[in-house]
């Protein structure tokens, strides 16, 4: 144990200490709150100043004069007779629409819209909409139906959810809350075991190929270095993600606070405290907070570091054990599909699947399954798991973390002095059964 201290900490302190690992620690934060600003910023910029567009309709029908709502931030022009000369010579107008002359109510109506510029397909289902809830109200009349039951025919419906507790109590749950969490953790994970997997792997095959590995093990043992530099780079990338969440978290907050100031004034804020459209955003953001809140937030974020090292414990071995067993970097295509093929597919099926039926068979045995558990049972979390199966989970990688760096050192000791030969499965399965 004393040995693998030395290699762990030889290996951590080694990685902290580099310019590269100090460099992106700082700057992943400052991109990833610079780039909230610059979201914030446009949307804000976006919704102060739209550009209106300014649109002209021939009817010859005269069906939808004096009945057709203009959509935000566009403006309907109804004129007997224009063509596109005439648009072309007025630069206050930006389209032309013709209905056509021999439309009657019970067709499909085709429109005709002509413009320099392109219509976007924001504005061409918003167009669309008004021409449509004209014909959908004439229709309605024409079979009885008065104006009063059209508008009591405008209904929506929205699902309040609340979660029940043990002791009968309630709380209030949000399905999306729920999948963002659940996925934002799942890809970490992921994100982790890849890059840290790899860097487990390409600090392997420097020391072979460097000869410096012949001179370490002359006093420890080979599982003894595997050891130590897989759980050094996990305790490297433990560290980076704690910072880029702190720095994260401040810069994030700081930015958006300072390009919400810089958006926005007084009146500005005056005006928007008594816009019914942001009341009913700002009850939106309460009532998501609320949800995010009422979560298990410690049970989920112990799990979250559980799978986090668990994952790349296991898989981190894996990637040891392929740089032992081969002399470059070339020569470990043949050996990472079997591993990253199951680490791909079941963050595919996480995002795909298991978040539409976080509760179903396939999700409950990804989760527990340890190839696919570590991303899969995070996107769980969330939805509240049965305990029975959070627990079988944890039993099941536990295990497996053992049966796979038993397996790996059992490759690691034999593949770390072998030089100038590409293994093959079968030679990889022989040193398996090697004695000392």
């Amino acid at each position: 144990m004393n040995n693998t201290w030395t290699i762990t900490k030889r290996e951590y302190l080694t990685r902290v200490k580099k310019k590269s690992f100090i460099l992106m620690t700082l700057l992943t934060p400052l991109l990833i709150a610079a780039f909230y600003g610059v979201i914030i910023w446009v949307s804000m910029s976006q919704s102060t100043s739209a550009e209106e567009l300014n649109l002209v309709i021939v009817d010859p029908t005269n069906i939808f004069e004096a009945e057709i709502e203009e959509p935000d931030d566009i403006n309907f022009l109804f004129e007997t007779q224009f063509t596109t000369l005439d648009l072309a010579q007025n630069d206050s107008l930006d389209g032309l629409i013709t209905v056509p002359s021999n439309f009657e109510i019970a067709d499909k109506l085709d429109i005709k819209y002509e413009s320099e510029g392109s219509l976007s397909v924001n504005n061409k289902s918003r167009i669309e909409r008004a021409f449509k809830e004209v014909l959908r109200e004439k229709k309605l009349k024409q079979v009885g139906v008065s104006q009063s039951t059209i508008d009591s025919l405008y209904t929506s419906v929205s699902i309040n959810q609340f979660k029940v507790e043990e002791d009968g109590t309630t709380k209030k749950s949000n399905v999306g809350i729920n999948t963002l969490l659940g996925m934002a953790f799942a890809f970490m994970i992921y994100m982790f075991i890849f890059l840290y997997g790899v860097q487990v792997m390409k600090g392997v095959i420097e020391e072979k190929t460097n000869r410096i590995v012949e001179l370490i093990i002359s006093t420890v043992k080979p599982f003894q270095l595997m050891m130590g530099k897989v759980i050094g780079i996990a305790l490297v990338g433990l560290t980076q993600l704690l910072i880029w969440v702190l720095l994260t978290s401040v810069l994030t907050g700081v930015i958006g606070a300072i390009v919400g100031l810089n958006m926005t004034d007084m009146d500005a804020l005056q005006t928007a405290s008594n816009d019914p459209a942001l009341q009913n955003l700002n009850a939106d953001v309460l009532e998501n907070v609320t949800a995010l809140l009422n979560l298990p937030l410690a049970k989920i974020f112990a799990l979250f570091l559980f799978f986090f090292l668990a994952g790349y414990l296991f898989y981190g071995a894996l990637f040891a054990a392929i740089g032992s067993a081969v002399d470059s970097e070339t020569d470990t295509q043949q050996f990472m599909l079997p591993i990253t093929l199951p680490l791909v597919f079941s963050f595919a099926i996480s995002f795909s699947i298991v978040v539409g039926d976080p509760n179903g068979t396939l999700a409950t045995w990804m989760s527990i399954v340890p190839i696919s558990s570590p991303i899969v049972m995070m996107v769980r979390m969330p939805f509240d798991p049965p305990t029975w199966q959070i627990l079988l989970s944890i039993g099941v990688m536990i295990l497996s973390i053992i049966g796979v760096i038993w397996f790996a050192g059992r490759i690691y000791r034999t593949g770390i002095l072998m030089y100038g030969k590409k293994p093959t499965y079968k030679e990889l399965a022989k040193w398996l059964f090697y004695k000392n």
